[in-house]
């Protein structure tokens, strides 16, 4: 049996602009120049006037209000400047924008940068397996073993799964001893370590690459043959007594493996990605008065098109509109729409960021102006949010994805907020001050001794930090210092 009942829904939708605005709110200033690059190629009613070769022609459509309703084919000089318009749509979308902060002149010498050709790393073994005199089988299995190694350089993919690619894909027949031959000529090849199967294989290939009638090789040899267990947990009595070494004497052979590669294949690899950080605000110090600017990358000079509003305006006040005019005018405004709410969510997107990043340093007044981090506050996204009366969600875009430029480095400002730790005398202080202590404790600790969780946390207790040696162990993880055991030198 159907019923009709009356429901009402409480719903928030984001209209297309606040969706605009929250995509370019996150995206950093490193990405910002391409993203308006983009939407310049896409939008030619969006115009940056730093990218302008040359003004626009002054009156290019002043006649258009005269011109008659139908375009008659005689009429060569309205004809001229709908072509105009095409040229310059045309122009806009094959611009060079990657001279949009170049002030230079038209005529200034351009000095192009020269790009480093390099092998890579699988290339450098097949060109050496190129000089290896080898039977044809031998060499399909020298060319498989190398296309099966990882990007560490280790040969992780079983023999037996290898022999039946050969046979299905090469339809060449071959035993696991025939790959286990050619395997032993490509561990021959550089980087020392290469195809090895496991670290323990790898290390000991490197080794047995040195003077092997050196003792201290040797015994080198044995520990990560017969001890790497032993060795990478660092229980160096037992080795000192398994070997029957003296504490200098392994000290050497240590040494001796800590020199080795653990990751060959990176030693080869044509790296070209680096981490390029811009920062989105400065913040400057004058006679103890902190000044925030806004990185002016962040404030392109962007404005609507006049060509098209001319357009637009002559278009909609034409007597007669049949269809393809009719369409035409819809396009125009579409792109003036696009190209208004484009340029707004920009001048949106700098006043949150300043807006935000002004609280933030009101909040650490104390920290940016000394660079202590004992002066840090505890401060979490629900402050800056309260304060600034937006959105939780809208502080966390800002503070995941920017950076700030100070007297003491340029820091993602996520890594200014922290959560609150209370002190015996009841003081709230940031758990960055606690890390702080922790890292300078075990900076300072004994090597030979190294500091355990426990011994840490008597050491915070009696600074006043009633802590748990749990939360001590999670401060040590987060900075990415090992147990005291793996601490311990000799």
């Amino acid at each position: 049996m159907l019923k009709q009942h009356l429901q009402q829904k409480l719903l928030q939708k984001l209209s297309p602009q606040q969706i605009q605005f929250i995509k370019l709110l996150q995206v950093p200033t490193v990405a910002l120049d391409t993203r308006i690059k983009e939407e310049l190629e896409e939008n030619p009613a969006l115009e940056d006037p730093s990218l302008m070769i040359a003004e626009e022609p002054k009156g290019e459509y002043d006649d258009l209000n005269d011109a008659p309703d139908d375009f008659d084919a005689g009429a060569k000089e309205e004809h001229t400047d709908e072509f105009n318009v095409d040229d310059y749509l045309q122009d806009d979308s094959v611009n060079d924008y990657s001279t949009s902060y170049n002030n230079g002149d038209d005529d200034e010498e351009k000095k192009e940068t020269p790009i480093a050709i390099e092998s890579t790393f699988f290339e450098s073994l097949q060109e050496q397996l190129d000089l290896v005199p080898l039977s044809d089988s031998d060499f399909i299995i020298g060319k498989q073993i190398i296309g099966s190694l990882d990007d560490d350089g280790y040969l992780r993919r079983p023999i037996t799964s290898m022999i039946d690619d050969l046979a299905f894909s090469q339809n060449v027949m071959v035993e696991e001893e025939d790959v286990l031959e050619m395997l032993k000529v490509i561990q021959s090849f550089d980087p020392p370590g290469i195809a090895a199967r496991d670290l323990q294989e790898c290390l000991t290939l490197q080794l047995k690459r040195k003077d092997t009638n050196n003792p201290i090789i040797l015994k080198a040899i044995v520990i990560v043959e017969n001890y790497l267990d032993e060795f990478t947990r660092k229980h160096y009595d037992k080795l000192e007594k398994s070997l029957g070494l003296n504490s200098e004497d392994l000290k050497e052979i240590i040494n001796e493996i800590l020199r080795l590669n653990p990751k060959p294949g990176d030693s080869n690899q044509v790296t070209t990605k680096q981490l390029q950080v811009i920062p989105d605000f400065h913040i400057s110090n004058n006679d103890s008065v902190l000044i925030l600017t806004l990185n002016s990358k962040n404030a392109p000079e962007l404005r609507v098109s006049r060509s098209y509003i001319d357009m637009f305006d002559h278009y909609d006040k034409a007597a007669q509109k049949d269809k393809k005019l009719k369409e035409a005018v819809q396009f125009v405004k579409q792109k003036l729409d696009s190209a208004k709410w484009f340029i707004d969510a920009i001048k949106q997107r700098q006043q949150t960021l300043l807006k935000t990043m002004n609280a933030i340093m009101q909040y650490q007044y104390e920290y940016l102006l000394t660079g202590d981090e004992r002066k840090m506050r505890p401060m979490i996204l629900k402050d800056i949010a309260d304060k600034i009366d937006m959105d939780i969600s809208t502080v966390s875009r800002v503070a995941n994805s920017k950076y700030v430029q100070t007297e003491f480095g340029t820091f993602l400002l996520k890594s200014f907020f922290s959560e609150a730790i209370q002190t015996e005398s009841g003081e709230e202080v940031s758990n960055k001050e606690v890390k702080k202590i922790l890292e300078d404790c075990i900076g300072n600790e004994d090597k030979r001794k190294p500091l355990a969780d426990e011994k840490l946390t008597e050491i915070l207790k009696d600074r006043g930090y009633n802590i748990a040696r749990r939360t001590v162990a999670k401060y040590r993880e987060q900075m990415n210092i090992p147990v005291a055991r793996l601490r311990k030198e000799l």
